[in-house]
């Protein structure tokens, strides 16, 4: 019994090392959907869809629709919005 254990331990010591892909970067485009504005933000859809609906965020600086009508926050005026208060 401890040959068996002795065995099977010197295979598993033999296995190739894993190795870790590095960290991906990944940098959005300049107009996100909301989904992931909400992930970049930390504001929810439905708070970006509130300040879009108040008017707090005003169409062709922070946010336009897309040609199949979907809206679209514009990251760098979303940022000169933060920067504004």
């Amino acid at each position: 019994m401890n040959a068996e254990i002795s065995a099977i331990a010197a295979t598993r010591l033999e296995l190739p090392p894993q190795t870790v892909p590095p960290p991906a970067a990944v940098v959005p485009t300049r107009y996100v959907l909301l989904p992931l504005a909400a992930l970049v933000t930390g504001y929810t859809v439905k708070a970006m869809e509130r300040k879009i609906e108040r008017g707090d965020w005003v169409e062709g600086k922070v946010w336009r629709r897309a040609p199949d009508g979907r809206i679209l926050i514009d990251l760098l005026g979303y940022q000169k919005w933060v920067e504004s208060a």
